[in-house]
Formats: structure tokens, sequence, C-alpha cells
């Protein structure tokens, strides 16, 4: 969690739009590492063929992200339909108040605050160090804001950071997705590492 606390404001307003693809065959940053041993926890890794990662940084009394359900946005948006990861994954890096995960099956309703779903019949994951919390890639999702109700608009109270790596596993590489090492992006991420296997 240093790393990514030490990242500061990097990226910080484009955190949902900065992501990456790793095939499993060779970390080059620690969420990779992360990764290798998250999969092991996963409900079945069958078929799987590589994950798709990003942070999710910030405050629950600003919730940045709406309601919805993981997809390959960019065949989504080219016309292409939509295609979901098998699984869909958050290891929370920090306990905050509030800012609770919220997954239902219900679908997003694009009318209601935070397009939060008509019937509000969730499951919630309490932000705390080293939960993980995995779920059906095709599932309903959002954040909660600071106490926990669906997000309206911005609090005005003190707040800390709610941090997390978010991983999507997928059958085939979304579309558009770049690896790590051909960013210049987050490089307090970068470790040194032995040459390993993939065990994708």
């Amino acid at each position: 969690m240093r790393r990514v606390r030490g990242l500061g404001t990097e990226r910080l307003k484009r955190t949902y739009q900065t992501t990456f693809w790793f095939d499993g065959v060779e970390p080059s940053c620690w969420p990779e590492c992360a990764i290798l041993a998250l999969r092991s926890h996963l409900p079945s890794p069958r078929g799987v063929a590589g994950a798709e990662w990003w942070l999710s940084r910030m405050f629950a009394t600003n919730v940045q992200v709406d309601f919805h359900r993981d997809r390959d946005e960019r065949r989504a948006l080219r016309g292409g339909g939509e295609v979901h990861p098998t699984w869909s994954s958050v290891l929370f890096l920090n306990r905050v108040r509030g800012g609770a995960l919220a997954v239902t099956a219900e679908p997003p309703c694009e009318e209601a605050p935070a397009r939060a779903p008509e019937r509000f019949a969730c499951d919630l994951a309490a932000p705390r160090p080293n939960r993980f919390v995995v779920f059906d890639g095709r599932l309903t999702h959002g954040v909660l804001d600071a106490h926990n109700q669906i997000p309206q608009r911005p609090l005005r109270e003190p707040a800390r950071l709610r941090l997390a790596l978010i991983v999507n596993w997928w059958r085939k590489r979304p579309e558009g997705v770049p690896r790590f090492e051909e960013s210049t992006a987050y490089r307090r991420l970068i470790v040194s590492h032995p040459r390993g296997t993939s065990p994708f």
C-alpha cells in the first residue's frame, strides 16, 4: 500500500481510465505480483487468459464511479456488443469510513442517482486492508459514499483516500488495453523480480 500511496496525485483524476493488461508471464510491477498471488483465490481459474487491472483511488465523500457492469469498453463503444470478464475483483488496500462495495444482479438504472439499481438488493463489502472480493463479471456493482448510502452529491467532511486494486479476469484480452511496461504511468510501482513461468 505504501507504493500506491506514494503515487500522490499522479493520474488521480484518470485513475479509472489508466488500465493495464497482464498475461501472467512475468510481473513488472507490484500490482502484477499481487495478481499472481490472487489467482489461486478465484472460484475457478479455468480458462482465464490474463488480467486487466487498474487502481481505484478516490474519496468516499466524492465517489467517482457510478453503478455499472464491467465490459470490454472499446469493443462496446465501436458497436461490437458487450463482453464481460469471467470474474471481477477488488483487493482493498486500506480502511476508510463508508465506501462499501455494493454488488447486485439487478441492472443499473440510468435515471437514478449514481445509476443505482431500482431494486437495491446488494451484497456489501467494507474496505479493509487485504480484503479480497471476487464476483461474477456480469454483475452490477458500485461504491457507496462515506455514510454507506447511494452517492447523491459530494459530501463536505474530512476523508482519506480509499485505495484498492481492481482486477478483471478475462478469457480474452480486451481491446486496446496496454501492458504496464508499454506505459510511462506509475513508475513508482516497478519492482525487480526473478523471471517466472505463467500460471495462466
